[in-house]
């Protein structure tokens, strides 16, 4: 459908999008000291805009605002237009507390009783 509209609208609506998602979007990579807006995240994945962002490769940190979510080890997979895609090779999520070492056994409540009123 966008073949038929005339050029100018075309980079209209490219743009009103790219803007949008820039603006509705928390995530971010994290590349040393430098920050860089993720347009889309994926499982596979991310993107961002390629005319902002240089070619990214190796180990990143990936944020959802102040919060850290993983670091990923990424490789470059393809260019389209202004949106350059980056491809998984590890990623490991982050937890906000320390993974523990043994197994609980204590039985928690699976629910909460209100006592007589």
């Amino acid at each position: 459908m966008l073949e038929f509209l005339p050029e100018d609208v075309r980079r209209g609506l490219e743009a009103a999008r790219n803007r949008a998602a820039r603006r509705g979007s928390r995530l971010c990579v994290h590349v040393g000291d430098q920050v860089f807006p993720i347009l889309t995240l994926g499982d596979a994945g991310f993107s961002v805009d390629a005319r902002h962002v240089p070619r990214l490769r190796g180990l990143v940190d990936i944020f959802d605002g102040p919060r850290h979510i993983s670091r990923a080890l990424i490789i470059a997979a393809s260019e389209d237009g202004r949106t350059m895609t980056y491809e998984f090779k590890r990623e490991t999520p982050v937890f906000q507390t320390p993974v523990r070492d043994y197994a609980d056994d204590r039985a928690l409540p699976s629910g909460y009783l209100a006592g007589p009123a």
